[in-house]
């Protein structure tokens, strides 16, 4: 890890960085259900770019508490929100969507661990990590229409759409029901349901799985996995992996993963 990282005075959120390379960022407000307001959209952003040039190697998300991962905005910030005129409205949702394409885009993997409630955006949030455990717990609504909004949020149509297909997409997002932890698994929304308990030992032992490859190797393979969706063009695709690749034999992590092969020991990456 990066040792003059500089973690950012936050409200909502905590952002610890761990000696062996994982993050984890924790939406701090479980009295009130970790839900979200405009001060922690803006604190998206500050972690992300905290952890950007931070060494991280995976990134863990979690809701503080037993209640939930998050349920969504915060009443209490609606009225403020609806008086709004068009143009500053329309820099909040430019300001909200950064701070989770800011998550999103982070240059190393991003697991959600769910438990209880991701509802609105709080399940944005979950479709936000490249990968997503659920306890039994865990219940998903993209419940945007219910409150006269609609599903074309914080990025939510685009990725629920490639995660569950475009019927099962259109149908939790036109009637707003709540998708339960094994319904989740089943179709696709989430990668496995793990038992309460077993919830962030699970995450942070799939963050060391990752953690303990080539960095650089993860890195490129991410980039290749979120651009490719990203493309219709099957020669395009392998263009941006012909180029990855290539850049990946040039790096020291490749000769020592060979060299570790041969002596038959577990490699050293640095990243370099």
């Amino acid at each position: 890890m990066a040792t003059d990282v500089v973690i950012p005075e936050l409200e909502t959120l905590r952002l610890e960085l761990r000696p062996d390379g994982i993050a984890v960022m924790t939406i701090d407000r479980s009295e009130q259900e970790n839900r979200q307001t405009r001060a922690m959209f803006a604190e998206f952003g500050l972690v992300a770019h905290a952890l950007r040039d931070s060494g991280a190697r995976a990134l863990v998300l979690r809701g503080a508490g037993e209640q939930a991962f998050c349920a969504g905005f915060e009443p209490a910030e609606i009225d403020a929100v609806t008086r709004m005129g068009v143009r500053e409205f329309l820099g909040f949702q430019e300001m909200a969507t950064g701070g989770l394409t800011a998550i999103r885009h982070l240059p190393f993997p991003v697991i959600a661990a769910v438990h209880g409630a991701a509802a609105g955006g709080g399940m944005s949030l979950a479709l936000a990590a490249d990968i997503r455990l659920a306890a039994p717990t865990a219940e998903f609504a993209c419940s945007f229409v219910r409150v006269g909004l609609s599903a074309g949020e914080l990025g939510t149509s685009w990725q629920l759409t490639r995660l569950v297909g475009s019927g099962r997409a259109a149908e939790i997002a036109y009637t707003g029901r709540p998708v339960a932890a094994d319904e989740a698994e089943r179709i696709g929304l989430v990668n496995r349901v793990v038992p309460a308990e077993a919830l962030f030992d699970e995450a942070f032992a799939l963050a060391t799985a990752i953690a303990a490859n080539s960095p650089g190797g993860v890195r490129m393979s991410k980039r290749a996995l979120q651009r490719n969706q990203e493309i219709t063009s099957y020669a395009a695709a392998l263009e941006l992996e012909n180029r990855g690749q290539a850049l990946m034999t040039r790096t020291e992590d490749m000769p020592e993963a060979l060299a570790a092969m041969r002596e038959r020991r577990d490699p050293h990456f640095t990243g370099r």
